[in-house]
């Protein structure tokens, strides 16, 4: 083999690597690349609380803004705002002992539920 083919090789990378590396620099500065940086010096004011997966296909999801909360079933097809303007509990460490209040029972065991009587049909 010739070296000017290992010449032309080296000289393709570079030209390679210096158009990908154009583009991306064309794509942060005309703001494809998004913010890596977000409110830098600044407390978050958006943040996922919460994610529980319903199924396959849906997702339950608790945002918090500004100390309030919403709640969002996200889905395929569309997005659904259940409740908007939760407020948010003090305690930002633990949310949801401190949203909902739990029942004290014995380890293992699920509270007792007291159901109505099934009403009798006379004809």
């Amino acid at each position: 083999m010739d070296f000017d083919v290992y010449i032309r090789f080296m000289l393709a990378l570079v030209l390679v690597l210096a158009l990908i590396g154009g583009l991306a620099w064309a794509a942060r500065r005309f703001g494809f690349g998004g913010q890596l940086t977000p409110n830098r010096g600044k407390s978050p004011r958006l943040s996922v609380v919460e994610v529980r997966v319903l199924d396959s296909r849906r997702k339950l999801v608790l945002l918090r803004r500004d100390g309030c909360e919403h709640l969002v079933l996200l889905g395929p097809n569309q997005d659904l705002l259940l409740e908007s303007a939760i407020q948010a509990p003090r305690d930002a460490a633990s949310p949801a002992r401190a949203a909902v209040p739990q029942a004290e029972t014995p380890a293992g065991k699920m509270p007792e539920v007291e159901m109505p009587e099934a009403k009798r049909q006379t004809s």
